[in-house]
């Protein structure tokens, strides 16, 4: 689909007035305690078993988090393929919430089936793995019929988008509550000046800008004895597969503040460029360490993208929107608006919302409230892909064309650490990396 010729201020207004009202009125819902006596999807004793998948950093800390939210949930089984991460996730949680973690031998699985295990056994499950295995993870849980809290991004390619989107419209079928980590929706901050941006403080959107410039994470060197595939899972961020490269995988963030300015809308093209200018070692995988993507959406409004992780650079990770009547400025400590309606949100200290967005969540399992962030995870996502086909390839990509190519990039038979991996090396320890001008937006670079 070519994006409109012209803006239709207008209408986009009227659009946005109701989508405000909806979205404002979901928040207030969320955030505030309703008191509604509905049936709860629970145990006969109210206590909720949870499940963790994925036990790194971020998935041992949304099962923190989650037990904060809710005092009668117990963390009842958890599966990582690193043996060590897993044991290290349960020390630290036993640690931080003593009473709360209940993960004996029999409930610790470290195979590539084991996510099964955990979703059987438990009520509620967090999926926290690298990107590329949410979508399958998702619904296993959804088939089995549990609630899942699942972290950003929700896949790293189109077919990944498209079962997600498939599961989300399941869970709802099935009255499952289904939330996704892109916190700062979760925020108070945010979702005030999201209001007042949609309520007109700026007037008609123009121009959106999101930046995610931010510091660079070491590749991971190989370790004698390992598999192909075991190096590319440890070292899954530097792989697109697995993580769909730092665009898709932090940069998500930053596109889906500028959707839910938008109302909910999601980009029609992207036009990109980008590179693998310094970040160049076999260790650093696939990836690129620099994108740029002006995306449109359907009524004209542009937004400029930029995710950079090169050293020694301007450090920027905000959004911000040009009206007709001024700009709002979006920084994790403060918030501004110039024109006629100019006002300042400084911070004290950064809202968690890490935490925040699980008290919804969790109102609505106890409450059988709706809650289902699927689509919105899905679109924010695919808003990311679609500017990685365009940095990657060069080209100017639409969305329905990027839609209808069902682009795969994760296999679905690994079965274990010798299961052949997606890409190799070369003799020099490299790997295959999209070259603007030359790949294809929609085939397989490698």
């Amino acid at each position: 689909m070519e994006p409109s010729p012209g803006k239709h201020l207008t209408s986009r207004r009227s659009f946005l007035g109701a989508t405000s009202a909806a979205t404002t009125a979901s928040l207030t819902t969320q955030a505030l305690a309703s008191r509604r006596p509905v049936h709860s999807a629970q145990n006969d004793d109210g206590n909720l078993k949870l499940g963790l998948v994925g036990c790194g950093g971020r998935g041992a800390g949304a099962a923190n988090q989650a037990l904060t939210a809710d005092d009668k949930v117990t963390l009842h089984a958890m599966c990582d393929l690193d043996r060590g991460v897993l044991d290290k996730a349960v020390e630290i949680l036993v640690k931080n919430q003593p009473d709360r973690v209940d993960v004996p031998e029999e409930r610790r699985f470290d195979t590539f089936q084991g996510y099964k295990r955990v979703i059987e056994e438990c009520d509620v499950v967090i999926l926290a793995t690298s990107p590329g295995f949410r979508p399958q993870h998702f619904e296993e849980a959804v088939a089995q019929g549990k609630h899942v809290f699942m972290e950003k991004p929700v896949a790293s390619d189109v077919n990944g988008i498209k079962r997600v989107l498939a599961a989300g419209e399941q869970a709802k079928a099935k009255n499952l509550k289904v939330a996704v980590g892109l916190q700062r929706r979760h925020q108070p901050g945010y979702q005030e000046w999201v209001k007042r941006i949609q309520d007109g403080a700026i007037g008609d959107l123009l121009v959106l800008r999101a930046l995610w410039n931010g510091s660079s994470r070491p590749g991971k060197p190989r370790l004698e004895g390992e598999t192909e595939l075991e190096y590319q899972i440890r070292n899954w961020y530097y792989f697109t597969w697995l993580s769909g490269d730092h665009n898709v995988e932090q940069h998500v963030h930053n596109l889906d503040i500028a959707n839910w300015m938008m109302g909910d809308q999601h980009p029609v093209v992207a036009r990109g460029m980008g590179g693998q200018e310094v970040r160049n070692a076999p260790e650093n995988g696939q990836i690129f360490d620099h994108h740029f993507v002006e995306y449109e959406y359907a009524d004209g409004t542009i937004l400029y993208s930029q995710a950079r992780q090169i050293p020694n650079c301007i450090r920027d990770i905000s959004e911000s929107a040009i009206g007709t009547l001024g700009r709002a400025n979006l920084m994790q400590r403060e918030f501004t608006i110039s024109g006629p309606n100019a006002a300042v949100k400084r911070f004290r200290k950064n809202e968690d919302g890490h935490q925040l967005e699980h008290y919804p969540f969790f109102k609505a399992i106890r409450e059988d409230l709706e809650h289902n962030e699927a689509k919105r995870g899905a679109d924010a996502t695919m808003a990311a892909i679609l500017g990685r086909m365009s940095s990657y390839s060069g080209q100017e990509v639409t969305w329905d064309d990027a839609m209808a190519s069902n682009q795969t990039l994760v296999p679905d038979n690994l079965v274990d650490f010798n299961s052949p991996a997606p890409v190799s090396p070369d003799s020099g320890g490299y790997y295959p990396k999209a070259i603007p001008g030359v790949s294809g937006p929609f085939e397989l670079w490698y």
